[in-house]
């Protein structure tokens, strides 16, 4: 098994919790970090510390039964401070005592990182204006709604503005944690751990939340949602708006506006991300030349493929194969 470089010296990393958290936003980074920690070769690079608004033990929203190290006043000078999120943080937000805690921690606290909706916490202290930032999606218009000095995105898995980062939902909170490694550790690093772990992937932060297939479950139904099972199947043939229309038994003009009004973009934008997300999956998954790739999800040529990649993922097919798969 892979080990990763250690450092010279812990860096501290807190960890909130507060009644009625989410667990997994605070136990899925956690094993990240841990990971890295045992497979360190040498002294492990983070030491952890469970920070509660007490002392008292507190029970997140499933049950689960957390126990600080010791409260707010307690904690040591911390590197990196993980919020995490649930519905106890729509509570946690109006804790003055709380607020004033990370607003006092902002200025030596290297990184203070929210947990998907943990983001309602950092953005009652106001240190997030003007800030992007991303949450869970079910919640991204609350939130733009009652900080509208915030620059809401809601479609990225995570994002990274000077000392803050925040994540997507749940799971997203890891893909976070392993940029954060790679930041300390090196990218080998954080392959590693991800190996470990046996995480599909080392997702990039401006990813989308969802994939297009699962967005088309979510919002198509009858012959559109057929439709892209059918586009799936068929990536590497010439796919123009009438091949379309005809599977779903349309003309291409109505076709067009049923296809704008479920899925919100045009039928082009879909079909480049269908590709595309393909592309990033045979890139780490294969040795397959990008030419080969593209011919294969139906670019028009290797060009064009690289130059759509880049607009979307800001990094060449290859720098993107070689940053994931190391």
């Amino acid at each position: 098994m892979d080990t990763v470089d250690g450092c010279d010296g812990m860096r501290a990393i807190g960890l909130l919790v507060y009644p009625q958290m989410q667990a997994l936003d605070l136990v899925g980074p956690l094993d990240v970090f841990g990971a890295a920690n045992a497979l360190a070769k040498g002294a492990a690079p983070y030491q952890f510390h469970i920070i509660g608004l007490g002392s008292a033990p507190i029970r997140a929203e499933n049950g689960l039964t957390f126990v600080p190290d010791g409260a707010l006043e307690d904690a040591p000078p911390l590197d990196t401070l993980l919020v995490p999120g649930g519905a106890g943080s729509r509570v946690a937000d109006g804790d003055s005592r709380l607020l004033d805690w990370l607003r006092e921690r902002a200025g030596s606290t290297r990184r203070m990182v929210s947990v998907c909706t943990g983001l309602y916490i950092l953005a009652a202290t106001g240190l997030l204006s003007g800030r992007r930032v991303t949450t869970h999606w079910h919640f991204a218009d609350d939130i733009a709604r009652r900080y509208p000095d915030l620059r809401v995105e809601a479609d990225c898995l995570f994002l990274r503005d000077g000392p803050y980062a925040s994540s997507g939902g749940l799971t997203a909170a890891m893909d976070l944690a392993l940029a954060l490694v790679e930041e300390d550790l090196g990218a080998a690093a954080a392959l590693a751990v991800a190996q470990f772990l046996v995480m599909y992937v080392k997702r990039p932060g401006n990813q989308a939340q969802f994939s297009a297939p699962l967005t088309a479950q979510a919002q198509g139904s009858g012959r559109m949602a057929a439709l892209v099972d059918w586009l799936m199947a068929h990536l590497d043939h010439e796919l123009t708006v009438e091949h379309m229309a005809e599977q779903v038994a349309m003309s291409a003009r109505h076709f067009r506006r049923v296809f704008l009004g479920t899925f919100g973009t045009t039928p082009a934008r879909f079909l480049e991300r269908l590709r595309l997300e393909q592309a990033c999956l045979r890139l780490i998954e294969s040795q397959a030349s990008i030419e080969r790739i593209a011919a294969g999800l139906g670019f028009r040529s290797a060009d064009a493929f690289r130059r759509a990649f880049r607009q979307r993922y800001g990094a060449t097919p290859r720098e993107y194969r070689e940053r994931f798969v190391g």
